[in-house]
Parts: structure tokens; sequence; C-alpha cells
């Protein structure tokens, strides 16, 4: 006769590791860690709205600096990622953020090409022209809008300037980071005849690419055979070099 299977009599459950690819992709939206794969080529994403020093409501989806910035750093120190690989699907966010992230990726010493897939909006655009090479899907947009002041304003006069300070840094970025003509990028920043509601203008694929805000129309292949190209170019300049040494 056989006892019935009771909580007492049933196997214990054996604990559940924690799957750190699982975990790293809850925490950082990635598939790995930036030393920790096997690919040459390390994907970093920026989605949702660009998280800076407020922390947004839990049903935003959002990208926190403070995560990329450290991704960008281990990036750089890296031996086994030899580029990064951009991809944008973001509204924009907190500005000086995304300054932040844009300045990093510009500043890496690897190759890197990005990616708008979606939108590539507001403080997004700084970020997608600092990679090395960018390129936008045929039905991507990207929004170019003034900078917009969120809560309460003490001092309008201060709080004016710190606005156009800010926007003199982000023109600035995006004029040297791409091929757009000063004047044109202000003139669709101002532009108020396409917004019913708002100032600025929204470029779709092509028309990116016409204004010389985009490098190319593309998409992931086009994105990863430039960056390869990119990474056996710079191991050819790198073998020249020791030979010639």
């Amino acid at each position: 006769m056989t006892e019935p299977y009771t909580s007492e009599t049933a196997p214990a459950e054996q604990p559940v590791e924690s799957d750190p690819t699982a975990a790293n992709i809850a925490a950082l939206g990635e598939t790995a860690p930036p030393n920790g794969g096997t690919s040459r080529i390390h994907c970093l994403t920026i989605i949702g709205q660009v998280e800076g020093h407020m922390v947004l409501p839990p049903q935003n989806k959002t990208t926190k600096y403070e995560h990329v910035i450290p991704q960008l750093v281990a990036i750089e120190q890296s031996e086994q990622v030899e580029g990064l690989l951009l991809v944008l699907n973001t509204v924009g966010g907190d500005v000086e953020a995304g300054l932040a992230i844009a300045e990093m990726v510009a500043s890496l010493t690897k190759p890197t090409v990005s990616l708008v897939l979606g939108g590539g909006h507001s403080i997004g655009v700084p970020i997608a022209v600092s990679a090395d090479y960018s390129f936008i899907a045929e039905t991507a947009s990207m929004t170019i809008h003034p900078i917009r002041l969120t809560g309460m304003v003490i001092g309008v006069p201060q709080s004016f300037e710190y606005l156009e300070r800010m926007q003199e840094r982000v023109t600035k970025f995006v004029v040297e980071h791409s091929r757009i003509e000063e004047e044109v990028f202000r003139e669709l920043m101002l532009n108020t005849g396409e917004m019913a509601r708002d100032i600025g203008t929204t470029v779709v694929g092509k028309d990116a690419v016409r204004y010389g805000l985009v490098d190319a129309v593309g998409g992931l292949g086009e994105a990863m055979a430039k960056l390869t190209a990119f990474i056996d170019q710079r191991k050819a300049a790198s073998e020249e070099t020791k030979v010639l040494q």
C-alpha cells in the first residue's frame, strides 16, 4: 500500500539558479555584459525615454543613463569588444543625460554605428549622430524642436538664458557630428508651419539623409556591414603600424 502524496513526502524543490543573461536583459536590455560575451560587436539600445536625474513613473519605458554610462566605459576597456552598434527608438527625454550619452559615444576610440528604428526624437538626435556613421530606417522619423522646460519656473530671465545656452550646446554638437548646416538645423528646429500645436519639424527616412542629419537609409544588415568594415579597417591600420615600427 502506497503512502499518500503529501507536502512531506513530495521531493524537495531544487533551488533555481538565477540566470545572469535573463537578469541582464531585465536590468539593462542587453543579452550579455560588454566584457562577458564572445561577439566582437556590442549592441546598445536607447529606447523609450532617456531618464536623467528624475526617476520616471514605473509604467514608462525608459533608458537610464546611469546604466548606459558604465556600459560605454566597459566597452572602451574590453579587449573582446571591437565595435559598438547603437540602436535607437526613443522619444527623447532628459537633455543633459542625453548629451552625456552622446558625448561618451563620440569619444569612444572604437568604431561606432547608429541605427534609428521607429524614432530618434528630441535629444535622441544628438545621440544618433554621435556615432561614426548613422543609419535610419526608411519609415523611421526624427523630431527636431527647441528645448522645453518642465516644472516650476522661479526666475524667468535666468531660466530663459539657461535654455538658450543648453540649446546652443545641442545645436553645436549636432552640427559638428553630422553633415547638416547650422542654418538648416535652426530652420527645422524653429519651424512653425508643420506642427499645429508645437514648434519644430519631423523628418522621415530619406529626408533626414537629404538634410545631412543622418548618413544613409538602411536597416540592421547595412548597419552591421558598415560596422564590420570599420572594424576591419581599424585592424588593418593597426597591423600596418606594427609592421612600420
